[in-house]
C-alpha cells in the first residue's frame, strides 16, 4: 500500500476565483464590467481606530445631566445664510434617475425629521425632494443635467462637484432602462438611451476658472447661500487648497468607499484613496492656510455608524455625509427580498443591481410598479431613526472622552490598531506613542 503523503492542490492567490471569473467574462463579452455601489476590497478604515475614553487622566461627562451638543454651521465664510444643522450628518447627492421619486421624497422626509440637509445629485431638482426638504443642497455637476437658474435660486446651498470618491477623474453612467420619460425630460436627452456624465466641467479647466464660476453662482443667488466644492479622494491636500483659494465655503471630500449609481468596476476598485487616508491631508491643508473650522470640511465615503462619525470629527472634519447607508436604512438590499435578488443574479447585500433599474425595494429604480413598493413616509421614518441612533452614538463617545460638543473631539482622543491606519490617520499605534512616518519606531 502506497503510504506516500498526499499533497492537496492549492488555488492561486493571484488568480483567485473572482479574478478568473472576471477574465472569462471579459473574454466572452469584450465589454468592461459596469456596476453600482462602492469599493468591495478591504482597506484601512475607521474600524482600525479606537477612542481613548476618559479614566483617571481625563474627566468624562455624565450623559443624563451634562449636555453634549451636535449642532453644526456650514458655509459661513461668505454666505449671508449659512446652513444650520442639528446634527453633523448630512445626506449625500444621489440623483433622480438613479433613485426613484419616492426614494428622493423619503430622503427629504428623513433628513427633515433629523434636522439635517439632503442633496439633489445629478439630474436636477425634483418637486418631491424640494417639497420635503427644509434644507436642500443643489449639486452642480459637469453634465449640467437638469440645471437651470430657477432651481439654483431655490437651493439652500450649491455643491460644485469636481470629483467623486468612487470615480475621481471619471464620469458616471445611467443605463437606458432607467431613463424614463420624466428622467429624459429633466435631462433633455432621449428616453431609453444610456447616458454618461462628463468627467469634467465644460466651461473651466482649472482653479482660476473655478473661482470665476463660484463668483457667477454667488451673483445668481445674491450671495445668500453657501458654495460647496466636492472633490474625490485622489490628492486631497492640493485639491482642498485649490478649492479654498477658489472661494469655497465648504469642501466635501469623498473617499474611495463612496458609492455610485454606476461606473466601471475597475474605477471603483482601483482609482482613488481610502477615506481614512484622505482626511488628514485635507485637514492639514486647511490648517496650513489658517482656514480649519473657517472653511468647513464634510467627509463622505463609507460612513456607517456613530463611531465612524465621531472618528471623522476627531480627525478634523466638521460633518459627514452618507449615501449608501441612507439607502440601506430605507430598506435597500434587504434580505426580505433575497428571492428576487437571486433572480437578478445577485444577493441581498451585494449592491450590484443599482444600475439595472430592477430594484425590488423600489429605491434604485424608475419602474413604476417597483417604485410603488416604497412608502416614502415609512422609509423617511426609518432614515430618521437611523440618523438619531448615529447621533446618539457619536454623543456617547464624545461624553466618554470628556467633550461637551462632538466637534471638540480631536486626534489626541484616538489610537490605531494597525501601522497602516496609524500612518493614514496620523494617530499613535495602540500601546505606543509612535505615529508611523513621524519619528522612529519604538
Amino acid at each position: 500500500m502506497d503510504k506516500t503523503p498526499q499533497t492537496h492542490p492549492v488555488k492561486s492567490a493571484t488568480f483567485d476565483d473572482y479574478t478568473t471569473s472576471y477574465i472569462r467574462r471579459a473574454a466572452a463579452t469584450g465589454i468592461y464590467d459596469i456596476r453600482g455601489g462602492g469599493a468591495k476590497r478591504k482597506v484601512p478604515h475607521f474600524d482600525d481606530l479606537l477612542f481613548l475614553g476618559a479614566s483617571m487622566s481625563r474627566y468624562p461627562l455624565e450623559g443624563y445631566r451634562e449636555r453634549c451638543d451636535t449642532s453644526v454651521t456650514l458655509g459661513d465664510r461668505y454666505a449671508k445664510n449659512p446652513i444650520q444643522l442639528d446634527i453633523p450628518i448630512t445626506i449625500a447627492g444621489m440623483s433622480f434617475g438613479s433613485l426613484s421619486g419616492q426614494a428622493k421624497e423619503a430622503l427629504g422626509r428623513g433628513a427633515n425629521a433629523a434636522g439635517t440637509s439632503t442633496t439633489t445629485g445629478d439630474g436636477g431638482m425634483t418637486k418631491e425632494e424640494r417639497g420635503h426638504s427644509k434644507t436642500l443642497v443643489y449639486q452642480y455637476l459637469p453634465s449640467r443635467y437638469g440645471m437651470n437658474p430657477d432651481d439654483l435660486r431655490q437651493a439652500d446651498a450649491i455643491e460644485i462637484v469636481v470629483g467623486q470618491g468612487a470615480k475621481p477623474g471619471g464620469g458616471g453612467m445611467l443605463l437606458g432602462q432607467k431613463i424614463s420619460d420624466r428622467v429624459a425630460q429633466m435631462r433633455t436627452l432621449p428616453a431609453g438611451i444610456d447616458q454618461r456624465s462628463a468627467c469634467r466641467h465644460p466651461d473651466w479647466t482649472g482653479p482660476d476658472d473655478l473661482e470665476i464660476k463660484i463668483l457667477e453662482l454667488r451673483e445668481i443667488t445674491g450671495w445668500q447661500v453657501p458654495i460647496y466644492v466636492k472633490i474625490g479622494g485622489a490628492r486631497p491636500y492640493f485639491d482642498t487648497t485649490l478649492a479654498v483659494k477658489a472661494g469655497a465655503d465648504v469642501v466635501v471630500l469623498d473617499g474611495m468607499q463612496g458609492g455610485t449609481a454606476a461606473t466601471q468596476d475597475v474605477f471603483i476598485e482601483h482609482v482613488g484613496q481610502p477615506t481614512l487616508a484622505c482626511i488628514r491631508p485635507a485637514v492639514r491643508a486647511l490648517q496650513d492656510m489658517d482656514m480649519h473650522r473657517k472653511v468647513q470640511l464634510v467627509l463622505s465615503g463609507g460612513i456607517r455608524t456613530g463611531a465612524d462619525v465621531a472618528k471623522a470629527l476627531a480627525l478634523g472634519a466638521d460633518a459627514v455625509s452618507i449615501g449608501t447607508a441612507a439607502l440601506i436604512a430605507m430598506g435597500d438590499n434587504d434580505p426580505a427580498f433575497e428571492e428576487e435578488y437571486r433572480k437578478l443574479g445577485t444577493t441581498a447585500g451585494a449592491y450590484d443591481d443599482w444600475h439595472e433599474g430592477r430594484d425590488p425595494a423600489g429605491i434604485t429604480t424608475q419602474d413604476p410598479v417597483l417604485a410603488a413598493r416604497l412608502d416614502p413616509v415609512i422609509a423617511g421614518r426609518r432614515l430618521a431613526n437611523y440618523l438619531k441612533v448615529m447621533t446618539l452614538e457619536a454623543q456617547t463617545i464624545a461624553r466618554a472622552c470628556g467633550k461637551s460638543h462632538v466637534l471638540n473631539l480631536e486626534p489626541e482622543d484616538l489610537c490605531a490598531l494597525t501601522i497602516e491606519a496609524a500612518a493614514m490617520a496620523g494617530v499613535p499605534l495602540a500601546g505606543t506613542n509612535w505615529i508611523p512616518g513621524v519619528g522612529e519606531a519604538p
